[in-house]
């Protein structure tokens, strides 16, 4: 494989458990952080071994800016901030990389394996896709399977891991914590190291079609927000329905058209 996508989030990578531990400006954000930093540049250090000659990782979280690109391998570009498209955590993603992974990321807003969970931001109660809840991995390897992109990695929380091993079933995938109510139990970060470099490593060596997510003909997206005011904003966009006082659908049968609406309404 010449090029491999990377989108790495802070909310599940090992040990976090608390939200001012995800900001850039709060001094307990700086170890969680490195441990963004270090998961990434396991899965880099990898591919690298693997013989991907140029990798391009996505800062996903926040303000775009939490890994520290020295700590990459040479053959790694980082792409930091945000290019406000629809593309959102897959910025920079086209049909000329061999694969996805995800780094770091977590459960799904309207579910309890972490106590972070949430979907894309903190406006939405849950998102379904086609009567799923939709979690950024969902999202995001949709996204993937739109352009041909083999989904081979994912690392986060527990419940988010089996969650998605239900649209791709043959992604590898690194479960470093475990949500219990608002607390999290992780496994020791060296061992989350040690796990995602095995598993890229492992998902490289096998067939990366077996690994790219079925995508669905049509798409029935559901939006349920916290604010009954966002479902009224989001009912003006084109071909969406308010369904509730928080609550609205929309119908589509282009993936692009979904990421659109995400991108405008939330």
């Amino acid at each position: 494989m010449d090029k491999l996508y990377l989108s790495a989030d802070i909310e599940g990578v090992c040990g976090i458990a608390d939200w001012k531990e995800t900001e850039i400006d709060e001094a307990q954000g700086a170890y969680f952080r490195r441990q963004m930093t270090r998961e990434a540049a396991a899965a880099c250090e990898a591919a690298d071994a693997a013989g991907v000659r140029d990798i391009l990782v996505k800062d996903a979280h926040g303000s775009g800016r939490s890994i520290d690109p020295s700590a990459l391998p040479r053959n790694a570009r980082i792409m930091r901030a945000w290019t406000r498209d629809p593309y959102s955590m897959m910025a920079g993603l086209d049909e000329s990389f061999g694969g996805a992974c995800f780094i770091g990321y977590h459960s799904a807003a309207g579910t309890d394996g972490n106590p972070l969970a949430h979907t894309m931001n903190g406006n939405a109660m849950e998102i379904r896709v086609n009567g799923i809840l939709a979690s950024e991995f969902l999202l995001n390897a949709y996204t993937a399977a739109s352009l041909g992109v083999p989904a081979l990695l994912l690392s986060g929380d527990r419940a988010l891991c089996e969650a998605a091993a239900a649209i791709a079933p043959n992604t590898r995938f690194v479960p470093v914590s475990e949500g219990l109510g608002n607390a999290s139990i992780s496994i020791h970060p060296e061992l989350a190291l040690e796990r995602i470099r095995a598993a890229m490593a492992d998902a490289l060596a096998a067939e990366p079609k077996t690994m790219l997510v079925s995508l669905p003909e049509r798409f029935t997206v559901d939006v349920v927000y916290k604010q009954h005011y966002l479902a009224y904003r989001a009912s003006f966009y084109p071909g969406v329905k308010k369904r509730s006082a928080t609550g609205v659908r929309l119908m589509a049968r282009a993936w692009n058209d979904v990421l659109a609406f995400i991108h405008f309404a939330l």
